[in-house]
C-alpha cells in the first residue's frame, strides 16, 4: 500500500496544478491579454487553451510512472505514451499559434481573413509535427511518406469535385479576384452580397437581407461576376433627375452640387475633395434631364447617401422653387366634320 502512496500525490500534485493553473493564472494572463487589446497575446492565450491542465497532468503522470517501481518495459511504454502525448499537445500549439498569426496578418493586410488559408497552414504543421513526433520515436518516416503519397493519389482520383473546389479557393484567393469583405455580384443578378469566408469547399457570401448564400469554389472560379470592391472601394453613385423646362440651368446645377456635397458630408467626408458634379442629358417630353455624379465610400453606402439625397434635394427644390414636372402629355381632340 505504501509504495502506491507517493506515485498518487504526484497524479495529485500534477492534476491540482493543472487545475490552479487552468482556473487562476491562465484566466488571469488572459484577462489582461484581452483587457489590453494585445492582439500577439490573445493568439497566443487561444493557442494554450486547455493546455496548462494537460501539460501539469502529465507532469504529475511522469513523476508517478518514475516513483512507481515496476517492470522496466512497462515503465518505458508508459514514459513513451507520455511523450508521445506532450508532443502532440506542443504540435497542436503550434498548429494553432501559426493559424492565428496568418489570421492576424491578413485581417491587418485584407480587412478580413480566409479560414481556407488558416486551416492549410494548421493542417501543415499538424502533418509536419506528426511526421516529427514519428521520427523522435524511431519510426521510419520514408514508408509512411511513400504510402500517404499512394493513397494521396487514390484519395484525389476518388475525390476530384472536392480538389476542384480546394484547388479553386486557392485560385480565388491568391488571384484576388475575390477577397474576404468584398461585395460581389452573381452573374444570374439575383444574389449579391459580401463575402464572408472561403473554405476548403466553397464560397459564403451574405446578403444584405442576412441570408446565406454558398457557392461551390469551383463555379465561382468560372462563374461571370461583379466585384464592387475592385479595384477600389469607393463607388460612384449615379442619379438621374429631372427639372421643368421654365426652371434656371445654372442656378440648377448650383443648387444640385451644393446638396450633393452636403450629403457627402454626412456620408463620405473623406472623399469630399472628389467634388460632386452634374451633366444635362437631354430636352424630354416634360423636362431636361440631367445626371449627378457623386463619390462614396463603398457599395453599400449608395443606399443611404441615395436615400439623404432625394430628401434634401426635395426640400432644396421647394426652398427654391424649381419644379420636378410630373409627366404630362397634351392630348388635341378634333371634331369629325
Amino acid at each position: 500500500m505504501m509504495k502506491w502512496i507517493v506515485p498518487i500525490g504526484f497524479l495529485l500534485i500534477g492534476v491540482l496544478s493543472g487545475i490552479i493553473g487552468e482556473k487562476v493564472i491562465f484566466r488571469k494572463l488572459k484577462k489582461i491579454a484581452f483587457s489590453k487589446k494585445f492582439p500577439i497575446g490573445e493568439v497566443l492565450i487561444q493557442s494554450l487553451n486547455r493546455m496548462p491542465f494537460i501539460w501539469c497532468t502529465l507532469a504529475g503522470f511522469y513523476g508517478a510512472v518514475i516513483s512507481y517501481r515496476t517492470e522496466p518495459e512497462i515503465t518505458d511504454v508508459l514514459k513513451r505514451v507520455i511523450t508521445i502525448a506532450f508532443l502532440y499537445s506542443v504540435t497542436l500549439v503550434l498548429a494553432r499559434l501559426t493559424a492565428g498569426i496568418i489570421n492576424l496578418y491578413l485581417r491587418r493586410t485584407e480587412g478580413l481573413s480566409a479560414s481556407l488559408i488558416s486551416n492549410a497552414a494548421k493542417t501543415a504543421v499538424l502533418v509536419l509535427g506528426i511526421l516529427i513526433l514519428l521520427q523522435t520515436l524511431g519510426v521510419e518516416i520514408t514508408p509512411v511518406v511513400t504510402t500517404l503519397g499512394i493513397t494521396g493519389i487514390a484519395v484525389g482520383l476518388a475525390l476530384q469535385d472536392t480538389l476542384a473546389n480546394l484547388f479553386s479557393g486557392f485560385y480565388l484567393i491568391i488571384s484576388k479576384q475575390v477577397r474576404t469583405g468584398d461585395y460581389v455580384k452573381l452573374d444570374s443578378g439575383n444574389h449579391e452580397g459580401y463575402v464572408t469566408d472561403i473554405t476548403w469547399r466553397n464560397t459564403t457570401i451574405k446578403e444584405l437581407s442576412n441570408n446565406v448564400i454558398i457557392v461551390p469554389n469551383s463555379k465561382l472560379a468560372t462563374a461571370i461576376f461583379t466585384n464592387y470592391h475592385l479595384p477600389v472601394k469607393e463607388i460612384t453613385l449615379i442619379m438621374s433627375v429631372g427639372v421643368s423646362y421654365e426652371s434656371d440651368l445654372e442656378q440648377v446645377e448650383k443648387v444640385t452640387v451644393e446638396v450633393a456635397k452636403e450629403v457627402m458630408q454626412e456620408v463620405a467626408p473623406e472623399l469630399i475633395e472628389n467634388e460632386p458634379y452634374l451633366r444635362f442629358e437631354e430636352f424630354a417630353d416634360f423636362s431636361i434631364n440631367f445626371t449627378l455624379y457623386m463619390r462614396v465610400n463603398e457599395f453599400f453606402d449608395q443606399r443611404i447617401a441615395r436615400h439623404l439625397f432625394v430628401k434634401k434635394l426635395h426640400k432644396r427644390y421647394q426652398q427654391e422653387g424649381i419644379k420636378i414636372p410630373f409627366p404630362i402629355r397634351d392630348i388635341y381632340v378634333s371634331k369629325d366634320q
